[in-house]
């Protein structure tokens, strides 16, 4: 499944419209990205937890000249540690947890009173 794929089937399950739905995920996508870029890490409980770690530099390998070690240089990589119902979902013990049916119609917007001021 790709990004496209994805934001058709969560539009068809919650009557968002695909715009919406593409940038929702766009957001969520960027927020996590910069968390664990800075250091934090991103659970979503139930599913994971997104972080990053650092991978020690060692010495490797030329696989075009195994006689030649090259330096690998360390880096800081992602991580993704599957929460226990998402595991458990793959063992086949229980399903995914599923979303609340979506709504026939969007709510309607509600309108606030004009005396109000906006909020900064």
């Amino acid at each position: 499944m790709n990004k496209a794929e994805l934001i058709e089937l969560i539009g068809e399950k919650t009557g968002a419209a695909k715009k919406e739905v593409e940038g929702v995920i766009d957001s969520m996508l960027d927020i996590i990205t910069e968390k664990i870029k800075g250091g934090d890490e991103v659970t979503l409980t139930g599913f994971g937890a997104f972080s990053a770690r650092a991978r020690k530099g060692r010495v490797g390998v030329n696989p075009r000249n195994p006689e030649q070690k090259i330096e690998i240089p360390s880096v800081v990589v992602p991580k993704f540690k599957a929460g226990k119902n998402l595991k458990e979902a793959l063992k086949g013990k229980k399903s995914a947890p599923a979303a609340a049916p979506a709504a026939a119609e969007p709510a309607p917007a509600v309108e606030k009173p004009a005396t109000e001021e906006p909020v900064v």
